[in-house]
């Protein structure tokens, strides 16, 4: 019943009913990704409110850059503020131009945020938000991701038709079939 440009992935279905759970395979430093965080995922964050859950799953494609901005990322995602980190990264990175490597502006982000700078700083330190930058790398050439972004639908539906109207099209028809259910 979905409708849209997409294809089906033989990985189990992590669907809810309800809600879709987006998870968008992309990286900090590409500027392709940095445009569909600014264009795209508003226009879905109000179209369709709570019941979108978007996740970020780090997908490094830039050359000779550090892993720092996916690090960051994880760990704020594991104290709950994975969005707004999200969000500040792709701003620092692109806009402000700043290196997240930096102590001083590193800890003026994760302030932003609302996270305590020592507590993140010991949660990157455990190793955690390196082991799931490695495991969503893995997830992504599993399912041969070919681009950043691509975009995951509830764990099976690849989509990598990224313009809004294709999005909310295939978004809105897994909501329309909950409804026939």
């Amino acid at each position: 019943d979905v409708k849209g440009k997409f294809e089906v992935l033989k990985e189990p279905s992590l669907h809810t009913p309800g809600k879709v759970k987006m998870m968008e395979f992309a990286d900090f430093y590409c500027p392709h990704c940095h445009l569909f965080e600014q264009t795209v995922v508003p226009v879905l964050e109000k179209e369709f409110g709570d019941r979108l859950e978007l996740t970020m799953v780090g997908f490094p494609v830039i050359p000779a850059k550090l892993p720092t901005a996916f690090e960051m990322y994880e760990q704020a995602k594991s104290m709950g503020k994975g969005p707004e980190m999200r969000r500040v990264l792709f701003r620092t990175i692109h806009k402000d131009r700043l290196h997240v490597l930096d102590r001083v502006i590193r800890e003026l982000l994760i302030r932003e945020v609302g996270l305590d700078p020592a507590s993140f700083e010991a949660g990157l330190a455990s190793g955690k938000p390196a082991r799931a930058l490695e495991q969503g790398r893995e997830w992504g050439k599993r399912i041969n991701l070919q681009q950043t972004p691509t975009v995951l639908l509830d764990g099976n539906i690849k989509v990598e038709m990224l313009d809004p109207e294709n999005l909310k099209t295939v978004i809105q028809s897994i909501l329309d079939s909950d409804k026939r259910r």
